[in-house]
């Protein structure tokens, strides 16, 4: 059975004069003890429906217009605030991009990890307070600095005060929105292997959102392709690197620096992604797409299932034999 069964989340932005389609009829499922790769350029509505899984879609402007998310066979959409802010950091947590904002400044940073375990666990100040030294040890800060305020620590050291929030009350499911954008390659190293000991180790599920396909590589067991609000491409680590179909994912691939091939250019993605105030007729992938037809700019394309658990959103998927032929 499913963790989290997410159906046809549709998620608007209703600003002055314009409607924004931030994230539009999307289908995932995460089960037990598994690590989903969320990816996509800047735009694509991936923080969106993070934001959309816990309820914190800031409303207004923006709110979920249908949809159903399932969590434990309960859908969240029919929570209310106070029900959703017992699940929130308790059964579902989520490391947010930037730690700088994600902190307290006045606050140090044990009290902030211990206001959290006393907020979903009954339980004495001083027990709390032992539970969050546990924790920065757990994720590489020596005791000591627990009285410190997030100021006086690294960017490194802040997303490591983030991720020990995060994890304090042992949560079923881990939302990670680009963890490591804020920090330097070392550090991102270090980090990405710290949230995935920790995940082994407590048996948490992940969502983990980047447009880093190499950490998605290294980290995930499944992916979701996202664009325009949409996902173009689902499967298992193995379906979309070694089977890719849709000719965005296939962009996206052309897009990574290869270390075993001497070529003087990458192959970028021609254009932009769509402004989602007005998305494309039929795909919207097909004013940048080499293999574009009629009835894609004219007809949203089927999500269509071309292997087992393997679905890609497109009137011409690459087959087997054209993606060998890329070599």
């Amino acid at each position: 059975m499913e963790l989290l069964q997410v159906k046809d989340l549709r998620v608007l932005y209703t600003t002055e004069g314009a409607v924004v389609r931030a994230v539009n009829g999307i289908d995932l499922s995460i089960r037990p003890g598994e690590a989903l790769g969320l990816v996509g350029e800047t735009g694509a509505g991936k923080t969106t429906t993070a934001l959309g899984l816990l309820r914190l879609v800031p409303d207004p402007p923006g709110r979920i217009v249908s949809g159903e998310i399932f969590y434990q066979g309960e859908d969240l959409v029919k929570k209310t605030e106070k029900q959703m802010r017992a699940i929130r950091g308790n059964q579902i947590s989520m490391i947010f991009q930037d730690p700088m904002t994600a902190l307290n400044p006045v606050i140090p940073v044990d009290d902030q990890i211990a206001e959290v375990i006393r907020l979903h666990r009954k339980c004495s100040r001083r027990e709390a307070e032992r539970e969050a030294l546990r924790m920065l040890e757990k994720v590489g800060i020596q005791a000591v600095r627990a009285h410190e305020y997030p100021h006086q620590f690294s960017g490194g050291m802040k997303q490591r005060v983030v991720i020990a929030i995060a994890l304090a009350c042992d949560p079923k499911l881990l939302i990670a929105d680009e963890p490591t954008t804020a920090l330097d390659v070392t550090i991102q190293a270090q980090v990405l292997v710290m949230i995935k000991e920790l995940q082994r180790e407590l048996g948490t599920s992940m969502l983990l959102i980047t447009h880093d396909l190499g950490v998605v590589a290294g980290t995930c067991d499944s992916v979701a392709v996202m664009y325009a609000g949409e996902i173009v491409e689902y499967g298992s680590l193995e379906d979309i690197f070694d089977h890719t179909a849709h000719p965005y994912t296939i962009g996206l691939m052309d897009s990574i620096p290869s270390l075993d091939q001497d070529v003087e250019r990458l192959k970028p993605i021609p254009g932009l992604m769509p402004d989602p105030t007005d998305l494309p007729e039929g795909c919207s992938f097909s004013p940048r797409c080499p293999r574009a037809c009629d009835i894609c700019r004219k007809q949203s394309p089927p999500n269509t299932e071309i292997a087992p658990g393997h679905f890609v959103r497109c009137h011409r998927p690459e087959t087997e034999k054209e993606v060998a032929s890329h070599g």
